[in-house]
């Protein structure tokens, strides 16, 4: 396992990350996974033992549950080497979005209060809080806005999570899922008002998934924001167990298909990484999560598992070196069609830059 640095900062996380989105299967995420402590304690020891040191969950993770079973997951392991990370901004609720009515009355008035999620100042102050004390920290070393709010002024929200910062109940903060011009505003308030500013961006990101690269890949380095890629085998469909013939019933991608996959490109992607799979003696998934791994610009991958199976072969992917060729023939067939103004702008600035060194 290797390590790298969170962005700019002087913290070092494995380039493996654990998800805990599988543990605890309670309301919409049973189908996601539903590990309980003894098989959830096997997965982080087993994690750690072979190196990986980063943990990610959030507090909507079946409405707690994941954050409760990674706190007693962690229990017997050294905590100062351990990176700790959490989010806030959803609703901490089991309401199904779309089946409200199906919900208890308590449920539908909690479903209802605006001030129950979002980036206020309150919901922060209130979620960070709840999210320690489910873990059983004092502190958590990365948190992470879900989302955009587009309710609360991120001066707003930014202040808040400066004083969570500063009070020693977080150590660093990023954010998850903005748009490229959202995290440059988030960085030039930080940075005018002297606040804790964004450190890392958890974005999906797949070989199958590439629409990062138009505008946030660009602006995290050159802002040296880390990029940690969520859901890294488009939601199970990069497992090799979907071909066009079709795949398991009982596969998460089945029962929640998510996130949105051109289907077509990603059978001819898949097409390629089994014939360099088959070649090195390796799983579809390892050459799926070894591509981001190649890629300079990530710098920790977010994995899930729900067996040990899954949880080792995952983790042999970063063992998985591919030649220039291999990666040649995945670019290939996974890259971006030309959007404008990224064509004007490749083509206009590869002639500024030509002949220079």
């Amino acid at each position: 396992m290797r390590y790298r640095k969170l962005g700019r900062t002087g913290l070092a996380v494995s380039e493996i990350c654990l998800g805990a989105m599988t543990f605890g299967g309670e309301g919409m995420w049973r189908a996601i996974g539903s590990l309980q402590i003894e098989e959830a304690k096997k997965l982080v020891t087993g994690a750690f033992d072979k190196g990986v040191t980063f943990i990610d969950t959030a507090d909507v993770y079946s409405s707690g549950a994941s954050e409760r079973l990674v706190g007693e997951a962690i229990k017997d392991l050294p905590r100062d080497e351990l990176v700790i990370a959490t989010k806030c901004f959803g609703r901490m609720s089991n309401v199904v979005p779309g089946q409200e009515a199906n919900a208890t009355p308590e449920q539908k008035r909690r479903y209802k209060n605006t001030n129950l999620w979002g980036l206020s100042r309150k919901h922060v102050f209130d979620a960070i809080d709840a999210s320690l004390e489910r873990l059983d920290l004092d502190y958590v070393d990365l948190y992470q806005v879900h989302a955009f709010d587009n309710v609360t002024p991120l001066e707003e929200t930014l202040d808040a999570l400066d004083e969570v910062v500063r009070s020693g109940r977080v150590r660093y903060i990023g954010l998850c899922n903005y748009a490229a011009w959202q995290i440059a505003k988030a960085l030039g308030v930080s940075e005018r008002n002297g606040l804790a500013r964004f450190e890392s961006a958890q974005m999906y990101y797949s070989i199958a998934g590439r629409d990062l690269e138009r505008e946030v890949v660009p602006l995290a380095k050159d802002q040296q924001l880390a990029i940690l890629p969520w859901s890294p085998l488009a939601g199970g469909f990069l497992s090799g167990k979907f071909t066009r013939n079709g795949g398991p019933n009982d596969a998460r991608r089945t029962a929640f298909d998510f996130p949105p996959v051109d289907k077509e490109k990603a059978y001819d992607i898949i097409d390629v990484m089994k014939e360099i799979g088959d070649a090195r003696g390796v799983s579809v998934a390892q050459i799926a999560l070894s591509w981001l791994l190649h890629q300079k610009h990530v710098t920790s991958v977010i994995i899930g598992a729900k067996t040990e199976a899954q949880l080792a072969d995952n983790l042999a992917a970063a063992s998985v070196e591919l030649s220039s060729d291999d990666l040649k023939k995945l670019d290939d067939v996974s890259k971006l069609k030309p959007e404008y103004p990224g064509w004007m702008l490749e083509r206009q600035g590869g002639e500024r830059t030509s002949g220079l060194s």
